[in-house]
């Protein structure tokens, strides 16, 4: 394994190693050709020529030698020198209970589509039929996902060779995370609106740029918030913990954290995470939960019906119960 960037300060996907050039998978070399000339971003590359050119032309040679760049986006094996060098895909009821355990190796476009394609496997699926075009909507949408699953891939930390990438689906929301904070000058709050690239691995960024699979730099974290709302799901949450970068999706609307954004009082949220537990809510129900009178339920209940968050059934007395007019986004899109 090529130790040798641990003193330097130059980007790790620009720094040399002892590797073979017959590492280099040249089926990946000439996808990755064919991408970026169809996207028109790269004119001077030509399927005929050998693959070690066209690594030149990216600068993923340096000196006649190979960078780890090249290795771990062209690689055949690039976890023979990065062997955490990977990502990890689990499906989980709890931190406890796991479903489904998977990994994706390989070079990068590798582990890109495979990452996909299991993620697929661990969310659910709908089918809307228009006239004769069928339409699959997700619990989550697919470009928001691809979208993650890039920014893991091009902004990790490959100078912590100790982890992976993590991705865990849940029942409710799915976790990312990939070793690296936010570099210096940018924050959480700059995420969701349009900023400035700052690129850990520029390299790697431009060879995904360049094939079509991003379309701008600095652009993925808000055309993620962009696609959740379209989806009528909460906005993507950021998080910087444990050395690296999260991001959390949640299919459900009825979070803690949504229900707070919407300006429900403590009193309200706890009212809608009981109706989502148990199905239901009397006027009753509401005041023992929050120690209330009668007339601060009614009108905190009356509040929760015009702001569409709760449907009241029955006119008056003990026969009148709220529910959630929506419990997750996807009755929201069936509605």
């Amino acid at each position: 394994m090529n130790t040798s960037f641990i003193l330097s300060s130059m980007p790790w996907d620009s720094i040399t190693g002892d590797f073979l050039f017959d590492e280099i998978d040249t089926e990946t070399v000439g996808r990755f050709i064919r991408l970026a000339v169809a996207k028109n971003r790269l004119t001077d590359l030509s399927v005929d020529e050998p693959p070690l050119v066209t690594l030149e032309k990216l600068e993923l040679i340096s000196g006649g030698k190979l960078t780890n760049g090249a290795v771990l986006l062209f690689g055949k094996n690039p976890q023979k020198h990065f062997i955490n060098h990977c990502i990890r895909i689990g499906r989980l009821k709890t931190e406890t209970t796991i479903i489904d355990d998977k990994w994706a190796r390989g070079n990068l476009f590798q582990q890109f589509e495979e990452t996909l394609n299991v993620l697929k496997q661990y969310i659910a699926v709908r089918y809307e039929i228009t006239g004769i075009q069928r339409e699959d909507i997700w619990d989550y949408p697919i470009p928001a996902l691809r979208e993650a699953v890039l920014n893991a891939l091009i902004h990790r930390d490959y100078f912590d060779i100790a982890n992976f990438i993590q991705i865990k689906a849940y029942d409710d929301h799915v976790w990312f995370f990939n070793q690296g904070k936010l570099l210096e000058g940018i924050t959480i709050e700059e995420l969701k609106k349009p900023h400035s690239s700052h690129l850990r691995n520029p390299l790697i960024a431009k060879a995904f740029y360049l094939a079509g699979y991003i379309e701008q730099y600095g652009s993925g974290t808000v055309r993620m918030v962009e696609w959740m709302k379209e989806a009528g799901l909460p906005e993507p949450e950021y998080r910087e913990a444990m050395s690296g970068f999260s991001v959390y999706f949640y299919k459900d609307i009825y979070t803690e954290e949504n229900l707070r954004k919407m300006g429900l009082n403590e009193r309200q949220i706890k009212a809608v995470l009981y109706a989502k537990e148990k199905g239901r809510i009397t006027n009753k129900e509401y005041q023992e939960t929050n120690e209330v009178s009668r007339q601060t339920s009614a009108r905190e209940l009356s509040h929760l019906v015009q702001s569409n968050i709760l449907l009241r059934h029955g006119k008056t007395g003990r026969d009148t119960y709220y529910t959630l007019v929506r419990k997750t986004a996807e009755s929201k899109n069936a509605s």
